[in-house]
């Protein structure tokens, strides 16, 4: 079953100076949500797909600057960056951007790519409207000429990036903010200021003796002029565990509209297990009971829930409803399909390997410099592969997982555990912090064809990310094809078939679970 939703005007800015009224007109809700996966893979085209069948499409808000920086610098293929620009609320913005990024007809195939400004704790004014007008072009795309559900997926840990690139999706009339990878605690205020055109702010963790966090303060009358009041979208915090949900609920100033309560089989990066971190022969942490969520606390809470990880399945997603959430989130069946931003040739490799000898993806506890467990496909050619890491110099020039920290004396620095080991010794850093680090930043934007072209001749080599349980690909893909359409995802979950091979599990204590009786791939 799918449900196309009727195409109309753009919606974009659609309430540009009008007050914004979310709470009470509540968003629609979706039983699918897309996975707003990785850097560039959950792109507007992707979300857009999704959009149009009546389910919630997603576009990733990480690194959205930097990479329509590189899009324009390839010429802008298809003019879509262009023509979204010129829809941007503030006068001047458009024309500094494409002054400075667009090149016509392209840099040349080894030319490298001109860096978009680095996040920092004080971004300068082209650096903020950079982020901003990124956001927006990304959200506006994947709303243009259609009235579906589109959202934004934003990670916490990325404290000094968000606030601009939640501002950026409000202004194309983004319809769902989602937040994970941290405590989102501070965001439903944020929305709240920046939908009514008030300063709004989070706190970015600073490392160091007694530091305590910084305030960051975003001021939307900086980027539009004063007085432009949002739509507010929905708020969705992406947990783990009914604990931090319950924390995030039980204060109206923290409180989202709802969760995604993500298992750790999800890709990307996953909570770290309650309790002492334990590693299991293959060097990953292991999972336990204390870390199934409880889904009897969490609908007490009564707010609505999707699950996530692992449920790329019709009988996980019947499974889920009659549990009581309103839905599932996918992200593995909708990175691998055709209108994600993955390079094709990823894709194609990913589905080859996953259908015939199998695909390892390894919940790596040391690659991700933000210290959360990252999921890395075992594909050819990518850092997960020893040989190709440690070829790789270390190179650290996009610099989203930079923290922030205090320097001896007086000031604030930044600093990552992938950067160049003398670097981030010299920044006070510990040589144990650096072993096994990845710089995802370059990698994830490899992996989606724009990675950084080097003085030697070498482009960066990619990091793919994807869920553990890809199973669902057997059931997707009849004999003969490699590769399929999100259409074709939507349709497949919202089969009308009984529940089969899954059942709900709920021990004493409430807690819950989905066993899946058929093997993985």
């Amino acid at each position: 079953m799918v449900v196309t939703a009727p195409t109309v005007g753009c919606p974009a800015v659609k309430s540009l100076g009008v007050p914004g009224n979310t709470r009470q007109d509540q968003a629609r809700r979706p039983v699918i949500i897309q996975g707003g996966m990785g850097v560039g893979v959950s792109g507007w085209r992707l979300a857009r797909a999704v959009a149009l069948t009546g389910q919630l499409g997603v576009v990733s808000g990480v690194g959205l600057d930097a990479l329509m920086a590189r899009r324009l610098q390839l010429g802008d293929p298809g003019g879509y960056i262009t023509r979204a620009l010129a829809h941007f609320p503030r006068a001047g913005v458009a024309e500094q951007i494409l002054d400075r990024y667009l090149v016509a007809g392209g840099i040349g195939p080894r030319e490298p790519f001109v860096a978009a400004p680095r996040p920092t704790l004080h971004p300068n004014e082209r650096a903020t409207n950079l982020a901003v007008a990124a956001s927006f072009v990304e959200v506006f795309l994947a709303k243009e000429g259609h009235q579906g559900l589109v959202g934004i997926n934003l990670m916490e840990k990325l404290q000094m990036s968000t606030p601009a690139a939640a501002y950026g999706a409000l202004l194309a009339g983004v319809d769902y903010v989602l937040v994970g990878a941290g405590i989102p605690a501070e965001f439903p205020a944020l929305l709240d200021a920046l939908a009514a055109g008030r300063p709004g702010q989070v706190s970015v963790d600073v490392a160091g003796a007694g530091a305590l966090p910084t305030p960051l303060v975003f001021r939307p009358e900086a980027v539009v002029g004063a007085g432009v009041e949002l739509r507010r979208p929905q708020f969705l915090a992406i947990v783990a565990s009914h604990v931090l949900a319950s924390y995030l609920a039980r204060d109206p100033a923290t409180r989202p509209d709802g969760f995604v309560v993500e298992g750790p089989s999800a890709g990307g990066h996953s909570a770290p297990p309650r309790g002492p971190l334990v590693l299991d022969e293959g060097g990953e942490p292991v999972y336990g009971l204390r870390d199934v969520a409880d889904l009897d606390k969490v609908a007490a809470l009564g707010l609505p829930y999707w699950l996530a990880g692992g449920y790329a399945y019709p009988a996980r997603l019947a499974v889920a409803l009659r549990a009581g959430a309103a839905g599932v989130q996918v992200g593995s069946a909708f990175a691998l399909c055709e209108e994600s931003g993955l390079l094709a040739s990823i894709k194609q490799a990913a589905i080859v390997h996953a259908l015939t000898a199998g695909l390892p993806v390894r919940a790596d506890p040391r690659s991700s410099p933000t210290g959360f467990p990252f999921k890395l496909a075992d594909l050819p050619g990518t850092v997960a592969k020893a040989q190709v890491y440690e070829r790789r110099d270390r190179v650290c020039d996009v610099g989203y997982l930079r923290a922030a920290y205090c320097k001896p004396g007086a000031g604030t620095g930044y600093r990552c555990p992938a950067e160049p080991v003398p670097s981030y010794l010299g920044k006070g850093g510990k040589t144990e912090e650096t072993i096994g680090r990845c710089c995802l930043c370059n990698g994830l934007v490899a992996a989606i064809g724009l990675g950084q072209r080097r003085p030697d001749g070498t482009t960066e080599p990619p990091a793919v990310t994807l869920g553990q349980d890809l199973a669902f690909l057997r059931e997707l893909l009849p004999p003969g094809r490699q590769s399929y359409t999100a259409v074709e995802v939507v349709a497949y979950l919202l089969q009308a078939e009984p529940v089969q091979e899954a059942e709900v599990t709920r021990g004493g204590s409430g807690r819950a679970g989905v066993a899946r009786k058929s093997s993985p791939v």
